[in-house]
């Protein structure tokens, strides 16, 4: 697994947010959309792509709204998918 994790890692420079959460009580209030929103302004304004492993195929719309684009899936045997998804860095306005 790690090594398939390894391979789809960007080789420019990027930050790789490992893990977001949000207590399932408050999930859906937007939580999660400014937590992403935070360090990915921080990741425009260094010119730099926001990489992450998604865990849970729930969770795809809310990363794709903030742009992150799948290149690849992670799985061995009968293990859970991880999507991993990167987003480039937007110009600042």
């Amino acid at each position: 697994m790690f090594e398939q994790m390894d391979a789809l890692h960007p080789q420019e420079t990027y930050w790789h947010l490992p893990l977001i959460g949000v207590d399932p009580a408050h999930q859906g209030k937007g939580i999660g959309s400014a937590l992403l929103s935070h360090i990915l302004n921080l990741c425009d304004g260094q010119k730099v792509s926001g990489y992450l492993e998604a865990t849970s195929p729930r969770n795809l719309p809310l990363y794709e709204r903030h742009e992150f684009e799948a290149i690849g899936s992670i799985q061995v045997a009968d293990s859970p998918r991880i999507i991993a998804m990167l987003r480039k860095p937007r110009p600042m306005s």
